[in-house]
């Protein structure tokens, strides 16, 4: 089993955002992560990334289950975590992490 690494709160700290029939998004990161656990509160639609904006065409994912996703840097820029309703609304919750 792989285990996850949570990063440093004052470097990485765990960010939400309340999403609704608009996308949400979270407050950018400095590059650097490798990946960041994501859970929900209802199930949404998620997208990560650079400028990340969720569309229903994005990553679905149900509620209450931490899921980790890769953090693909290509740019080096700042990333976020952006979510969308599936079918109502909610809060995302999200956390860089590294493998360990």
């Amino acid at each position: 089993m792989e285990l996850l690494n949570p990063l440093s709160k004052a470097d990485f700290p765990g960010r939400t955002a309340s999403y609704t029939g608009t996308a949400a998004n979270t407050a950018d990161w400095n590059p650097g992560p490798e990946g960041v656990v994501i859970w929900s509160t209802t199930p949404c639609y998620v997208e990560v990334g650079p400028g990340a904006v969720a569309t229903t065409a994005s990553t679905p994912i149900p509620a209450y289950t931490p899921i980790p996703f890769y953090v693909i840097m290509g740019t080096g820029a700042p990333f976020r975590v952006s979510a969308i309703r599936i079918a109502d609304d909610g809060v995302v919750y999200c956390k860089p992490i590294n493998k360990q």
